[in-house]
């Protein structure tokens, strides 16, 4: 399960990846669950924390930046089924570091014609933290 923290309480979340929002990497909150972050706080402990980022090339850059999220969303999914019973994530990213979605672009020449390479990631990382109910 995915937490994320919206003013005094953690919420269970989805992940929305969307390279056509404005705010591509996203979560929603599913309603699932709900718990005070001061009862949270007394019940769990932190186990672990990380940071997940991602990284994406193609020479069309919708399909680079949506390689990209799906990248990031497979190891956040893979982080998410190693879990053991009893242990939460909580996205720990606030406002200010919200992980964004980058691009550069490189002009290269292919069979004669002047072309565009994308090479897209994450920064800053998406950070995780998972903690153990006891």
């Amino acid at each position: 399960m995915i937490l994320k923290r919206y003013g005094t309480s953690y919420h269970s979340v989805t992940p929305n990846f969307n390279p056509t929002a404005i705010t591509e990497i996203g979560f929603m909150r599913d309603r699932a669950r709900t718990i005070r972050a001061d009862d949270f706080d007394a019940r769990y402990g932190l186990v672990d924390e990380e940071e997940l980022g991602a990284e994406a090339d193609a020479t069309v850059q919708r399909h680079a930046e949506r390689d990209l999220l799906e990248k990031l969303e497979r190891a956040l999914a893979e982080r998410v089924g190693s879990l053991e019973d009893g242990q939460v994530i909580i996205v720990r990213n606030e406002r200010d570091d919200w992980p964004k979605t980058r691009e550069r672009k490189e002009a290269v020449i292919v069979d004669g014609e002047n072309r565009f390479h994308f090479h897209w990631w994450v920064d800053p990382p998406l950070k995780v933290a998972v903690y153990r109910a006891g």
